[in-house]
């Protein structure tokens, strides 16, 4: 279900480089400095020289564990007291609840009711007491407030929260300090919040990079949004990449209106492709969502939906890719 919500102006940027270098000096005792991978197949297929963020080998299998550590350490001892309470389809569900551990305190987590079974396996795993909801937008939301209402416990946001965007921004800060001369970075946009601390971190490390957010055909509000400069409303969505379901928030709608170059979107057919490709020639396993930021790049038109024509001699673009996670259940 598509609406759009003209109601809702882009709010004002309140993160900088600063505020993520804090974050990651919070986080870095806790989370993992994952690799980078390459893959001349890959390369080949891609016609650039490809680097692959491995946040699917991250701590609770995403990149989610960066902002929920953030944001949960950054809680006074009075604010954390009786515990954080979110909603997620899964991935910030098990960050939140790991980071929760750490600190030593309850986390209340709303997931829907058809959510993916070894993303609520791993949510109970850390301790997160788990209630279902309608696979809805409004629902989740309405879950989150009854529960925060009973309990006093602090919203801890999947994305609209500058503590969360921040302590995302981790990621891309550390691709480039590894490799700077990257020309591009690509990334999987849902709620915004690994996109916008992505483009935040990459423009102001390097200002002539260029940052893409990547989004499935079906759930497709971003790449709307950014079309019309009117923030898009997704209620439900049906696309395999179950992580991507979100819808942007004021928020982070204005750091992507900002700072990123453009949404590109892949079908549903392709983000499986792109997935079972990672999993061959990576020899790693990512899920849907990871996929999406790839697929885009294996089309015949790849190099040129991101302003690289594919004739360009000798020289190789160098681009980041960001693999999200890699919560997916296998079945044999």
């Amino acid at each position: 279900m598509r609406t759009a919500n003209p109601s809702a102006q882009p709010a004002a940027i309140t993160i900088d480089l600063d505020s993520i270098r804090q974050a990651h000096e919070r986080i870095r005792p806790r989370i993992h400095r994952t690799p980078v991978l390459t893959s001349r197949s890959l390369d080949a297929l891609a016609g650039a020289r490809l680097f692959f963020k491995c946040e699917n080998l991250q701590k609770t299998g995403s990149f989610k564990i960066r902002g929920a550590t953030n944001a949960i350490f950054s809680l006074s001892d009075d604010q954390a007291r009786l515990g954080v309470v979110t909603h997620s389809s899964g991935n910030h569900a098990a960050a939140v609840s790991c980071a929760a551990a750490w600190r030593g305190i309850p986390a209340f987590i709303v997931m829907p009711k058809n959510a993916p079974a070894v993303k609520c396996r791993a949510v109970e795993s850390y301790g997160g007491k788990i209630t279902f909801c309608e696979p809805n937008v409004t629902s989740r939301s309405e879950t989150a407030a009854r529960i925060q209402a009973q309990t006093g416990a602090v919203l801890i946001h999947p994305y609209d929260d500058d503590r969360i965007i921040a302590g995302q921004a981790t990621a891309a800060k550390e691709l480039l300090e590894d490799f700077p001369q990257l020309h591009a970075v690509l990334a999987p946009v849902s709620g915004g919040g690994l996109l916008s601390g992505t483009s935040l971190a990459a423009k102001s490390l390097c200002p002539a990079i260029r940052v893409f957010g990547c989004e499935p055909q079906r759930a497709d509000d971003a790449y709307r949004s950014l079309a019309t400069g009117t923030l898009q409303h997704l209620e439900t969505s049906d696309t395999i990449a179950d992580g991507l379901r979100a819808s942007l928030a004021p928020r982070t709608f204005a750091i992507l209106l900002k700072f990123v170059d453009g949404i590109l979107l892949v079908s549903e057919s392709e983000i499986v492709a792109t997935m079972k490709l990672v999993w061959e020639r990576l020899k790693i396993v990512i899920e849907p969502s990871s996929a999406v930021a790839l697929a885009p790049l294996l089309r015949p038109t790849g190099l040129k939906e991101i302003a690289f024509p594919p004739d360009h001699g000798s020289t190789k673009p160098s681009i980041g890719i960001i693999l999200s996670g890699g919560n997916v259940e296998l079945k044999w």
